[in-house]
């Protein structure tokens, strides 16, 4: 009870981390809202870990969480009573989510290195460059994204364990479970939809 006790503030947060998965399978617009709550607690977490990349990408998936809100709320300009739908990146935005990825992660590891005390840069600035691009990714409905969140979550699951994070730790391994089905989710409802067009 006692670590119950000490550590509410980071169970709610992760139990707001389910709720925005399923929310985000189903390509629901309340994700971005209960995500916005989430990240905002995750912000308080990450600076008592000393996992400081990681805070900064809880501002980044603020701003990216009013953006995406705004993106999926407006709706498919071919059918005003749709969403956006999800869609394929190009080879010309892999190349773009790929120079991003790179970018970021060199500006976190020298940000990192030099201007905090974090003990884990290297994997801090990884994830949080994963991150990053998977974040953007979904704000554009891509469904990439999913593959960019199973190697991320990965990662983090080794080092919230390392940091002692356990619910955190608990919910990326639910995480990465979950973007398989999403990723497999998305891409039978993309077909689903291409039938129903031809029909």
């Amino acid at each position: 009870m006692n670590y119950l006790h000490e550590n509410w503030f980071e169970i709610v947060a992760a139990l707001l981390g389910f709720v925005s998965i399923y929310l985000q399978i189903k390509q629901h617009r309340l994700y971005w809202p209960v995500s916005l709550v989430m990240v905002i607690m995750y912000i308080v977490v990450y600076i008592q870990a000393k996992l400081f990349a990681n805070m900064l990408l809880q501002c980044y998936y603020a701003g990216v969480s009013v953006y995406g809100w705004y993106y999926w709320w407006r709706g498919n300009p071919n059918n005003k009573n749709s969403s956006v739908p999800a869609s394929w990146i190009s080879k010309k935005d892999l190349i773009f989510y790929g120079l991003f990825a790179a970018g970021t992660f060199i500006a976190l590891i020298y940000f990192l290195n030099y201007h905090t005390i974090s003990d884990v840069p290297y994997l801090d600035a990884l994830t949080t460059a994963l991150s990053f691009t998977a974040t953007w990714m979904l704000a554009r409905k891509k469904i990439e994204n999913w593959l960019v969140w199973i190697v991320a979550d990965l990662i983090y699951v080794g080092l919230y364990f390392y940091k002692g994070l356990y619910p955190t730790m608990i919910l990326f391994m639910a995480l990465c479970i979950l973007a398989v089905v999403g990723y497999w989710t998305w891409v039978r409802d993309l077909k689903l939809s291409h039938e129903e067009k031809k029909h």
